[in-house]
């Protein structure tokens, strides 16, 4: 591995956590690449961004950092970002522009699944934590995975404060300033494809469709990697 190797640094969204890059990480490391998968806290966009850049800036020399899910918000944010990220690869994900929220911009176009009668909430010391029912998990974020599979993710989520989704981005969107990559899943009903292409499409985004639904991570590592890998060189 060359010192001009990027670190890769991979977010997680809502409702799972750093366990969604697992296999991404396994491919990364057979293909040489340092890879990281920090815990964000998920209880605001802005506490998300200062997050991130905390843990970017402990990375020397080039970085690439990839999300997933509402994690596109947070590496659309300039107050997340170091100048050391050369890359952003979005994963069925948002990318969030200036003025907008992540809300807003999923309720634009329709087919998301992500409603109420599909969701429930349970309060936190100052807050409360937005889930996915355990029983509407796999339809709503992963149907493509097994049975056994889906059942872990529902009972581990990794909750957020739906406050955070209704935080408008300030500051130019990190993508109008980067290269960007984008992965589209075909049968994703968290993000609908269409809003994803629409996203990809204004960013200018390098685009790959797979026929996956939100949890793309797991159920199609090896096409994630590569287009992280992509985004690296």
């Amino acid at each position: 591995m060359t010192s001009a190797q990027p670190t890769v640094v991979l977010v997680h969204g809502a409702l799972t956590g750093p366990d969604i890059w697992h296999g991404v990480l396994a491919d990364l490391r057979l293909r040489g690449f340092t890879g990281y998968a920090p815990v964000l806290p998920l209880r605001s966009l802005a506490g998300d961004a200062a997050h991130l850049r905390s843990f970017l800036a402990t990375i020397d020399g080039p970085i690439v950092v990839a999300g997933h899910s509402y994690g596109g918000s947070v590496i659309s944010d300039p107050a997340a970002l170091t100048p050391a990220v050369r890359a952003l690869v979005f994963v069925t994900a948002f990318q969030q522009d200036q003025d907008e929220t992540a809300g807003e911009l999923n309720a634009r176009l329709p087919g998301s699944r992500l409603t109420p009668e599909n969701t429930l909430t349970r309060p936190y010391p100052g807050g409360t934590a937005l889930y996915l029912r355990p029983e509407r998990f796999g339809e709503v974020y992963a149907a493509d995975l097994d049975e056994e599979t889906v059942a872990v993710l529902a009972a581990a989520q990794h909750p957020i404060d739906p406050a955070a989704l209704g935080e408008k981005l300030s500051g130019a969107a990190t993508w109008r300033s980067l290269p960007s990559w984008a992965l589209i899943g075909t049968r994703d009903v968290s993000i609908p494809a269409e809003l994803q292409r629409f996203m990809a499409a204004r960013a200018g985004s390098t685009v790959t469709e797979v026929d996956s639904t939100h949890a793309v991570p797991l159920s199609r590592s090896s096409p994630t990697t590569d287009l992280i890998v992509a985004a690296a060189a």
